[in-house]
């Protein structure tokens, strides 16, 4: 059974820093690429990120590009999200999610999700 937990949101100031973890279990995490994807609240999915299941591979939203840094320790099945010069329009659920294939980090090649960790950014 697919398990991802995401941990890491909290409240931080217009232009500080957060980094987010997902911890995944379940699969074999080194052979699917990661998604992350936000929600604002009462809006639509956002794809922010994602990753080639070694890694060799980033792509980012417009939104965040130079400003978030998708990563990942296949030894500890864990994907990251570092955040950084946060804006208050990143206020959001932020959701991992596992890839269908090794290659396709991007949100219509999803098929398992986590719940989300919560980011607030205000000051």
């Amino acid at each position: 059974q697919v398990q991802l937990v995401e941990s890491g949101g909290g409240l931080a100031q217009p232009g500080g820093s957060l980094r987010l973890s997902c911890a995944a279990s379940g699969f074999t995490f080194s052979s699917y690429a990661m998604s992350w994807v936000r929600q604002v609240h009462g809006k639509g999915l956002e794809w922010v990120s994602g990753i080639y299941s070694d890694g060799s591979d980033t792509d980012y939203a417009d939104s965040v590009k130079g400003r978030f840094t998708i990563s990942r320790d296949n030894a500890k099945n864990t994907v990251y999200l570092q955040m950084n010069s946060l804006k208050p329009e990143d206020t959001a659920l932020y959701i991992c999610a596992k890839g269908l294939r090794s290659d396709y980090p991007y949100i219509d090649g999803v098929d398992s999700w986590g719940k989300g960790t919560l980011v607030t950014v205000s000051s």
